[in-house]
């Protein structure tokens, strides 16, 4: 059995995981990808389509063609795309390779659809590791190897309404970052198809075990099925606290329940416990009181919706900067009032900034609180907008200035639900303040699909009686997320008029 360079870059995150995922693919795969996940492939097939540009006149190999490959790097074929290499152990596929006369050998290029600007450290130790895999690959086929590359996206690009691929991209050397680590990658590809030739799953626990929910593997639950539902994982912010973590597991405490009363955690984290171990909310109530009278009538309840465009689409856009083409808002102009719903919505192929800041203007009250959940997101598009839309910085500046975060409310902890387990997402809030309202049963349930939905209507990628049931699916999806901060806006009022619920402790 071949190990390929996906299956060890699972390995290296957990050998539990790559296991499974070569001998129980139907748990591996048991949930379907998300539409986000979905979409992050679609835009790496996308971005390395056009990164082929950069080197124009390749050869495309068809998938899993090593043979031909092997003709084609023989007759010293000047540009090949997604070349295919195998030994007896390994295989991989290359994005683009090009002969470099000078030097006498092919330069390797990876692409990714990422960009220079964000967190390098991480990625860039992944990229590394990602190239010198197909380095080793490539160097036991014979192949003569110049420079190991990586393309990826320019974080600092801005398209004037065209894309100018060169500067669209940028090409950097990461042979010197390869080369360091070259002899332990092979060590490590040879420990992972050790690995993956095992006829039974190594005995768990899996590495995750000793991280937080958000870093586990995939199919933890099936390596680790004495871990409860709702753990010792679920603490807030326990992944940066992995000392803390590892004690916890050390001593056979798994679920968040069992947690001792003298166990040293944060205030956030023991109210998380208190809460889940009382099954009943912890309410700080002295804040969550000074929060709500913060909130200025008329108060306007707001959610954005945007698509994150990898290669930019309009003027003025970077690699993906969000194309905001939607907001749903909920208005009360005064204690006891009925709200108001003004919603937005633009399905044309243009740029929808003006439109949407114009509706902005149109729906917003001049005055009063701007209540969001997680403000800078959307103050971040507003800025963004303000920086497109020089006229309307003034606005939208005004707009920024009057945003209130509904999240607050939950992050800072003054109201902490076992519900919640350790969340702070509306979808997670809603079910247990509102339980009459939720998202299930909703065409559209979660962001990704909502951006994935305006993109193929706007694309024309349905058909009309599509397009028409998506755009109602949008206006109930956006509708129902300012709906949701409204009513749970009334809920936390509800909780502090009651005065039944008691500062816990």
């Amino acid at each position: 059995m071949k190990l390929s360079k996906t299956n060890y870059l699972v390995y290296r995150d957990c050998a539990h995981n790559a296991w499974v995922k070569v001998h129980k693919p139907e748990i591996y795969h048991a949930e379907p990808l998300s539409v986000f996940e979905r979409a992050i492939i679609e835009i790496g097939n996308d971005v390395d389509v056009r990164a082929r540009e950069l080197f124009p006149g390749g050869v495309l190999i068809r998938r899993g063609d090593a043979a031909g490959t092997a003709e084609l790097v023989a007759a010293r074929t000047p540009v090949l795309y997604q070349p295919v290499f195998e030994t007896e152990r390994y295989t991989t596929a290359c994005d683009i390779l090009v002969w470099n006369g000078a030097g006498r050998a092919y330069d390797l290029y990876e692409v990714k659809a990422s960009t220079s600007g964000e967190d390098r450290k991480a990625k860039d130790d992944l990229y590394a590791h990602d190239i010198a895999f197909q380095a080793h690959v490539l160097s036991e086929n014979g192949v003569p190897l110049g420079r190991l590359h990586l393309v990826r996206l320019n974080g600092d690009y801005v398209s004037n309404g065209t894309l100018d691929l060169t500067r669209l991209f940028t090409r950097e050397d990461f042979t010197d970052r390869v080369t360091p680590i070259f002899e332990a990658v092979r060590a490590e590809m040879d420990a992972a198809h050790d690995l993956i030739q095992l006829a039974a799953l190594p005995a768990p626990p899996c590495a995750c075990i000793y991280k937080g929910r958000s870093s586990q593997c995939t199919t933890f639950a099936h390596i680790n099925p004495e871990v409860p539902d709702y753990s010792i994982h679920d603490l807030t912010r326990i992944g940066t606290s992995p000392k803390k973590l590892r004690a916890l597991v050390d001593a056979g405490i798994l679920s968040i329940t069992d947690i001792p009363a003298d166990f040293e955690l944060t205030l956030p984290q023991r109210h998380q416990v208190e809460a889940a171990q009382r099954r009943r909310p912890f309410v700080e109530l002295p804040p969550l009181q000074s929060f709500l009278d913060d909130i200025a009538f008329p108060v306007a309840f707001l959610d954005y919706e945007t698509y994150p465009c990898a290669l930019p689409r309009f003027a003025g856009y970077a690699p993906f900067n969000h194309v905001p083409f939607q907001f749903s808002l909920h208005v009360l102009m005064h204690a006891g009032a009925e709200p108001v719903h003004h919603e937005f919505l633009y399905t044309e192929a243009h740029c929808p900034d003006a439109p949407f800041v114009a509706a902005l203007k149109a729906t917003l009250p001049p005055e009063g609180a701007i209540v969001v959940w997680n403000k800078p997101f959307e103050k971040g598009i507003n800025t963004k907008l303000a920086e497109r839309l020089p006229a309307e910085q003034a606005f939208l500046a005004a707009v920024n200035e009057r945003i209130v975060d509904l999240m607050d409310v939950f992050s800072e902890q003054m109201v902490v639900h076992p519900g919640f387990r350790g969340k702070t997402s509306i979808k997670w809030v809603l079910p247990a303040l509102v339980p009459r309202l939720s998202y299930k049963g909703l065409a559209i349930q979660e962001g990704a699909t909502a951006s994935e939905t305006w993109n193929a209507i706007v694309t024309g990628a349905l058909e009309p009686e599509e397009a028409r049931e998506a755009v109602q699916n949008l206006l109930t999806y956006c509708g129902l997320d300012s709906l949701a901060m409204l009513e749970i806006w009334r809920a936390l009022q509800t909780i502090v008029a009651d005065r039944d619920i008691r500062e816990a402790g």
